[in-house]
């Protein structure tokens, strides 16, 4: 459009952004696409997604060389060959760490919708209610009856396949058929229902993940690449699902390598008139302008874009007037649980690499329950049979290692914890000044960690793993604890939460930032609590919502 001006301005590609793009220009604005990363076409830029392990130099693994230039993705599984370029350089986009933080962070179109692991769940009623029930932080200024009809609109498009469990503490939604559940995970779950009288579950994950040919995507084909890139289809990226949407209506302008560096705002008005953004390639810094503009550039980005913007109003950056932007960093703190040998099934196998693993909801601190903390914690794992990598402790050398390499091992069976972290006022991020960029710009500074509540939850993360694998016949179950730091999860969130108040909240009940109202912030930044629950669904169920809201006030004129 002439003069760079558009509708509405979308800041980030990733699952907050394409949703905002696909709602908006459907409903008829055109539509400015911002991605301060490259371009990632879909199929045609997925070169490793059809590869075998013996066709990397490294079979996939990580090099001296890698481990010296990522200091920060070393610490955890995105460090590796087969899919580096997809992860933001820790050379190039630094940041500072007051306490330790794992930031783990995708810099192209499609951002982490690439990456993620697609386990898709609704809050619940009760989680919705928690801060007001517990006293803690600030109420959610939304419900569970609203954000239902949204969660069915976007698992609808989205593709979700899972099973209908009918509990209160993890709403059933819209479904494709699900996974199937392998023999042992049946039949631990079989005896778990059981043991508990039904108040513990085992059921297959929720994932987005399509079963049946869907959206014009084809069935996931059980190849379990999806962070590759997935040339099917067959799990929700932006590039699979909402970008395709977009660009059909003929309304989206998509650029690349476009970092918004702040908005622009008119203190007269009160309203943000577009964003300045730095060409990634170039360093020509250029003006967009438009009647709103969505923030999704992930939690802790869109945040450092309101650091940066009307800081000649604000010292403190848009939003800033409560107090509260860049405050109540939250995570998922995972990483312990329980595993064990399940005996009896060495005749049994099973077809492909299926995508997905079982999931636990959480049964602490509901029905009755009540513990020495607050909140609670769901598991994530599966079951498999070892394959040729396994050790053979009887041996090492020769052909009858070799040999006994080439049947299948023993049965496993795991789960991990997923506990849901506070809003605490003093986990906070903010503008580290002194420390710059490839492009110069200030870096974010992390100042996090989890306390006591959380330290609490664990013991019983683990402990309440190995008496479940126990009660199911399990042999040999331990717990483990690998170790949690902040940021780990990728489930980063807070910093400009929703509420109900200008004096405490950053966001209204409908994402708008209370200083500029046609500024909307729809990604992980806006949560008011973490649940315990994956919470890329919520994201996409929030951003169709402020979505149809903003163009109901735009046609009122009210924005």
């Amino acid at each position: 459009m002439a003069d760079n001006t558009y509708d509405a301005i979308v800041v980030g590609s990733g699952i907050s952004g394409g949703w905002a793009a696909k709602e908006l220009t459907e409903k008829g604005l055109k539509v400015l696409l911002l991605e301060r990363g490259r371009d990632l076409v879909h199929i045609k830029d997925y070169v490793n997604a059809t590869k075998g392990s013996w066709e990397f130099p490294h079979r996939g693994g990580r090099t001296q060389q890698m481990i010296n230039d990522y200091p920060v993705l070393k610490r955890d599984y995105p460090l590796n060959e087969v899919n580096l370029d997809y992860w933001a350089s820790d050379k190039d986009c630094p940041y500072s760490e007051k306490k330790p933080f794992d930031w783990y962070r995708g810099y192209q179109v499609g951002g982490r919708s690439l990456m993620w692991g697609r386990q898709s769940y609704r809050l619940s009623p009760m989680d919705f209610e928690a801060n007001a029930k517990d006293g803690i932080a600030i109420d959610w200024p939304v419900r569970y009856n609203e954000m239902s009809p949204w969660y069915d609109h976007v698992e609808k498009f989205a593709g979700i396949s899972g099973n209908k469990d009918g509990l209160p503490q993890l709403p059933d939604g819209q479904f494709l058929p699900p996974m199937e559940l392998n023999c042992v995970e049946k039949d631990v779950a079989a005896r778990v229902k059981e043991h508990y009288k039904g108040q513990r579950l085992i059921t297959i994950g929720r994932v987005a993940n399509i079963t049946v040919a869907h959206q014009g995507r084809t069935a996931c084909q059980y190849r379990n690449k999806c962070w590759l890139g997935c040339p099917f289809g067959a799990y929700f990226s932006t590039q699979s699902s909402t970008l395709p949407a977009a660009v059909k209506t003929g309304n989206l302008t998509l650029r690349p390598f476009s970092i918004v560096t702040k908005l622009l705002y008119d203190k007269d008005k009160k309203r943000a008139t577009g964003v300045e953004v730095l060409d990634a390639e170039t360093n020509k810094t250029y003006a967009f302008n438009s009647k709103i503009v969505f923030l999704c550039a992930s939690s802790f980005n869109s945040t450092w874009v309101l650091f940066n913007s009307a800081t000649d109003i604000w010292p403190g950056g848009l939003g800033s007037s409560s107090g509260e932007l860049g405050h109540n960093v939250m995570d998922h703190h995972f990483r312990c649980g329980a595993g064990g040998t399940a005996e009896g099934y060495e005749d049994k196998y099973y077809y492909g690499r299926r995508a997905n693993g079982i999931y636990i909801p959480r049964f602490r601190n509901v029905n009755g329950d009540k513990r020495d903390y607050i909140r609670g914690f769901g598991y994530q794992g599966g079951a498999s049979r070892q394959g040729w990598r396994r050790d053979v402790a009887e041996m090492s050398i020769g052909g009858d290692y070799k040999d006994a390499l080439t049947e299948p091992g023993a049965w496993t069976i795991g789960m991990t914890a997923f506990g849901e972290t506070l809003p605490y006022h003093d986990n906070t991020i903010s503008l580290d000044k002194d420390k710059k960029d490839k492009w110069g710009l200030p870096v974010l500074s992390m100042d996090c960690e989890i306390r006591e509540n959380e330290k609490k939850m664990r013991n019983d993360m683990m402990q309440d793993a190995k008496e479940m694998l126990e009660a199911a016949g399990i042999k040999d179950a331990k717990t483990f604890d690998n170790g949690y730091t902040m940021g780990m999860g990728i489930h980063e969130m807070g910093t400009a939460r929703m509420g109900r108040d200008p004096k405490t909240s950053v966001l209204n009940r409908n994402n708008q930032v209370w200083d500029a109202p046609n500024v909307f912030v729809t990604d992980g930044a806006c949560m008011t609590s973490a649940a315990c629950q994956n919470p890329s669904l919520t994201y996409m169920a929030l951003t169709a919502r402020a979505a149809s809201f903003a163009v109901d006030e735009l046609k009122k004129q009210n924005l």
